[in-house]
C-alpha cells in the first residue's frame, strides 16, 4: 500500500508516518520508483502499536523507541525488557519520602516480594502515600496490604500471557511484555472503576438518579 493507503488505513498523518520512520519507530518502506513507497500490513500493526503506546500508554516518543528497540531485539535479556518497560513508565515530579519507601518496602516483604531497590513501582506507590499524608489522609495507607494482594493477581495474569508464547519466540514475547506492562496499566484503571461501582451497588444498592 501506498503511504495515502497507509495514513487512511491507521489513521496516522503521512507526515507523522515518515516522522516515525525518521525517529526508527517504524521501518522505512520498500522504495518501488521515483517519490513511491510500498508500506505492507506489518507497517499498519507496527503503527497501531506505537500509537497505542503513546496514546494509551501515554509513553513520550523517545520512550516508544527505547521499549521498541528491546522488544525488536531476540537477544535481549527477558527480564531486562521487563525493566526497560516498566521504566519508561511516567515517574513521580517529585522524589517520596523516605517514610513512604520504607512504609511500602516493609508491605511487599511482608508478602515475601522479591523486588530491586530500583524497581520504579516502589517510588511511584510511595508518591501516593505522600499525598495521603499531605491530605490528612493517612488513614487511606490502610489500602496497601490488599492493593499488593490484587497487584500479584494482576502480575500473575501478565506472566501467564507471557509464557504462553513463549514457543513463539523471544520477539513476541518481549512485545508481550512491552504492550501488557503498559497498556495494561489502563485497563486496570478502567476496570477498577467498573469494579468500584459493582462493589458499591453490592454494599449500597442504587442510588436514585444512578447509571445503574
Amino acid at each position: 500500500m501506498r503511504i495515502a493507503e497507509l495514513a487512511c488505513a491507521s489513521g496516522v498523518s503521512a507526515t507523522s508516518i515518515k516522522w516515525y520512520v525518521s525517529e526508527g519507530l517504524l521501518p522505512a518502506g520498500e522504495r518501488t520508483g521515483y517519490n513511491q513507497t510500498e508500506y505492507t500490513e506489518d507497517h499498519l500493526t507496527r503503527l497501531h502499536l506505537v500509537r497505542s503506546l503513546i496514546e494509551v500508554g501515554g509513553l513520550s516518543v523517545a520512550a516508544v523507541k527505547d521499549v521498541l528497540a528491546a522488544a525488536d531485539d531476540p537477544g535481549h535479556p527477558f527480564g531486562n525488557t521487563l525493566g526497560i518497560a516498566q521504566a519508561s513508565l511516567p515517574r513521580p515530579a517529585t522524589p517520596p519520602s523516605d517514610e513512604s519507601l520504607r512504609q511500602v518496602q516493609e508491605a511487599a516483604d511482608a508478602l515475601g516480594w522479591q523486588v530491586h531497590d530500583a524497581n520504579p513501582g516502589l517510588p511511584a506507590a510511595a508518591a501516593v502515600l505522600d499525598r495521603y499524608r499531605a491530605l490528612g489522609r493517612d488513614d487511606l495507607a490502610a489500602t496497601l496490604p490488599n492493593y499488593l494482594r490484587a497487584a500479584e493477581l494482576v502480575a500473575e495474569a501478565d506472566l501467564d500471557a507471557v509464557t504462553k508464547i513463549l514457543d513463539q519466540g523471544p520477539a513476541v514475547a518481549a512485545q508481550t511484555v512491552v504492550v501488557g506492562t503498559v497498556l495494561g496499566d489502563a485497563l486496570f484503571a478502567g476496570l477498577r472503576r467498573m469494579a468500584q461501582e459493582n462493589e458499591s451497588v453490592r454494599r449500597f444498592a442504587p442510588t436514585p438518579g444512578s447509571p445503574t
